[in-house]
């Protein structure tokens, strides 16, 4: 009699257990790990991301790197600890980071690679931009502004970099075609880092006693760095600067004539992509993709996201409209004006 009271007790434990509704299964768990917070862009990245998740039934556990190699590995055993079915990550590195993939694909987990190509392993999508793209657009407005002649520098984000690498070949792609235009720096930058990009400009400046046309920034921050540069010698809107990614400093930048130009990514699409991309692989069903990309080892399923110029005419349209930055973060106490 005592022994069928325990194995009853036992059953309706387990019963209890079982329909209780706050040990019901929870959705797909998905890694979510970022190259860094440095830029403002990431925290939208991160914000659209979990938002996505959240909404259609999964969980993110996210990590950033500070553009660390070392921390990217520390974090990416973190996470395939934690039990992720998707692992999410944008490499700091795309040539070393193909050892992640190898890592979490020994553990059953599938791999999104996310805005930079992870490159000779087999991955199951990839979520960027048309990053040749962005650098097409920076120099066709560059070459405007110079009238096709002039000294150039080009500020390339850090080496082994598919972002940077992309985004600088869409910029020579163009100005190949003027003969008049010269290259005189074009130089990686540890970490995109805004003040090394500062220096660079302050070191071609000096170098070319200030006879410089253009500078065409991979990313916003380092369009920043050279902003301070050319302050220094009071050659703002004298001297065109491009950049990408629509941080809320370089929009402000181009408010008051300090730079001329910006790439809009979309950020919020391709987060959303990517978090819709790796809850359609958790939940073993099938996922748009635009085209596919050969990242050395096979051909990767790839999702685009659009990118778009802006100058002083384009900002509201498409920064202030679309709700990428608000009216008065961009034009502050004038805001009522505009």
């Amino acid at each position: 009699m005592k022994a069928f009271s325990i194995v009853l007790s036992v059953v309706v434990g387990f019963l209890l257990i079982v329909q209780n509704p706050l040990n019901a299964a929870r959705g797909p768990k998905i890694g979510f790990i970022l190259s860094t917070m440095q830029e403002e862009r990431y925290q939208r990245d991160k914000r659209v991301f979990e938002e996505t998740v959240k909404k259609l039934g999964g969980e993110v556990v996210f990590a950033s790197c500070n553009n660390s190699e070392q921390t990217q590995a520390a974090e990416v055993d973190n996470l395939l600890s934690q039990g992720v079915q998707v692992l999410v990550i944008q490499p700091v590195n795309g040539d070393t980071a193909s050892a992640f993939v190898n890592q979490a694909k020994e553990d059953g987990v599938a791999v999104v690679d996310y805005d930079r190509l992870i490159k000779n392993v087999p991955i199951d999508a990839y979520v960027t931009e048309d990053s040749n793209r962005v650098g097409e657009l920076q120099a066709e407005a560059a070459a405007r502004f110079t009238k096709g002649k002039g000294n150039y520098v080009i500020l390339m984000g850090q080496a082994g970099h598919s972002v940077a690498e992309a985004r600088t070949a869409g910029v020579l792609k163009v100005l190949k075609n003027y003969p008049e235009i010269k290259i005189v720096v074009k130089q990686y930058h540890q970490g995109w880092s805004p003040n090394l990009a500062m220096q660079t400009t302050e070191n071609a400046l000096t170098q070319h006693k200030n006879n410089i046309q253009a500078v065409l920034a991979n990313n916003s921050g380092m369009a920043h760095g050279a902003v301070q540069a050319l302050e220094e010698q009071k050659l703002t809107n004298k001297v065109f600067i491009a950049g990408a990614d629509a941080d809320l400093a370089a929009i402000r930048d181009i408010v008051v004539g300090k730079q001329q130009f910006e790439v809009f990514i979309s950020i919020h699409d391709m987060a959303q992509k990517a978090a819709e991309t790796a809850m359609a692989i958790a939940q073993k069903k099938q996922f748009h993709f635009d085209s596919e990309v050969f990242n050395g080892h096979s051909k990767i399923k790839t999702i685009n996201t659009p990118v778009f110029a802006v100058d002083k005419e384009q900002i509201e349209s498409r920064i202030i409209k679309t709700g990428f930055h608000t009216r008065e973060a961009v034009y502050g106490k004038t805001a009522q004006l505009k």
